[in-house]
């Protein structure tokens, strides 16, 4: 079934799928067929219509979580997870006027190459940017393959003349951890995490060493707003903080429980610590924070989480886009109430409410004083 569901979503559905005379799918076949020949709209160029089938088939599908990725999409999103990318260090900003105006990372590939901050950006390779090109297009378009060269045509000044640019990618970090000392706490350090990614375990490590030597004894781990990321990342960040015993348990459809374990102490398992969530707290962030939880390690700080105890495997399919399907579920073992059934419940519920002030960051700030 796997085979045919890579073969319904290639590139070639059109082709194949509709001219099959074994056709599983009548009254889509039926529908296509009146579309394309009845129709007086002009219809969208390929992968249009495919895109849209796809969609229409996750939608009915009852998988609240599955998802279809185009490939511009897929590939930012397969960046942000592996927490690098080939690219020219340049970040693009759309003025009111709608130009894409480039400011290069100082040091980066651009800045090196003579891109100045303020150029404004015409042409990626064979990608003319004009007001209605898609930001995501014009990102993936600039990233590739490391070595790899892009062309970049840009703008100077008004008038000026247009100036080309051959730039050779280099590896590009995106840190999914940000981390500072707390305000007037110089012995607390706050650790921001984004994103739950490849690299989160050791960014995390380098980040406490940072702190740990600027005078931090104390740390927030702040997971507000952490959507997740990949399921083993949040284990290998679980395992940073554990001495032993049991993680999570996971299982997938039709296969025996796979149980995630601490085989030896982290290195971080000594850390006096709270954890930050709120509603926006899901997937792999609530592993890190439920673990920490179960096992006593850190008291949770804020609003209910999420609640995702499910895992979606992605799908790269031939065309460069994504499928994201529901296939297991996930669980802390001995923990009450499930995630499921409503998140993570914090050991001190602070509302946040549309202020300046950080009131759930202030209340962990207090808590660690107390301590």
């Amino acid at each position: 079934m796997l085979g045919f569901l890579a073969a319904f979503l290639s590139g070639f559905f059109l082709n194949t799928f509709f001219d099959s005379k074994t056709n599983e799918f009548p009254i889509l076949n039926q529908a296509y067929n009146i579309l394309v020949n009845h129709t007086s709209v002009t219809l969208p160029e390929p992968p249009a219509l495919e895109y849209g089938m796809i969609r229409g088939l996750l939608e009915s599908s009852n998988d609240p979580y599955a998802a279809f990725q185009e490939p511009v999409q897929h590939e930012l999103e397969s960046n942000n997870l592996e927490g690098s990318f080939g690219g020219i260090g340049v970040e693009i900003t759309i003025n009111p006027e709608g130009k894409f105006i480039l400011i290069p990372i100082s040091g980066g590939p651009a800045s090196d190459a003579g891109i100045q901050s303020g150029d404004h950006l015409l042409k990626v390779d064979d990608l003319n940017i004009i007001e209605t090109t898609n930001l995501d297009q014009v990102n993936a378009a600039i990233r590739g393959p490391t070595g790899s060269s892009v062309k970049i045509i840009v703008k100077r000044d008004q008038p000026g003349k247009n100036l080309e640019f051959d730039i050779t990618r280099e590896v590009i970090h995106l840190p999914s951890v940000t981390w500072f000392m707390a305000p007037r706490n110089e012995d607390i350090g706050i650790l921001n995490v984004h994103i739950i990614a490849d690299s989160t375990a050791g960014e995390i490590e380098k980040a406490i060493l940072q702190l740990k030597s600027g005078g931090a004894n104390m740390f927030i781990l702040d997971l507000r707003d952490n959507g997740g990321g990949l399921l083993t990342a949040g284990v290998d960040t679980a395992r940073l903080f554990l001495e032993e015993g049991i993680i999570i348990q996971q299982q997938y459809r039709g296969q025996d429980v796979e149980t995630f374990r601490v085989t030896k102490p982290g290195p971080l398992s000594d850390l006096a610590m709270v954890i930050l969530i709120n509603h926006n707290t899901a997937s792999a962030a609530e592993i890190i924070a439920g673990t920490m939880k179960m096992h006593g390690k850190a008291i949770l700080i804020g609003e209910n989480s999420f609640g995702k105890d499910s895992i979606q495997l992605i799908f790269d399919l031939d065309d460069g886009s994504s499928l994201h399907v529901t296939a297991a579920k996930w669980w802390l073992p001995g923990l009450e109430p499930e995630i499921g059934e409503g998140g993570l419940q914090p050991d001190i519920l602070v509302s946040q409410h549309e202020s300046e002030i950080d009131s759930i960051l202030n209340t962990a700030i207090e808590y660690l004083r107390e301590q």
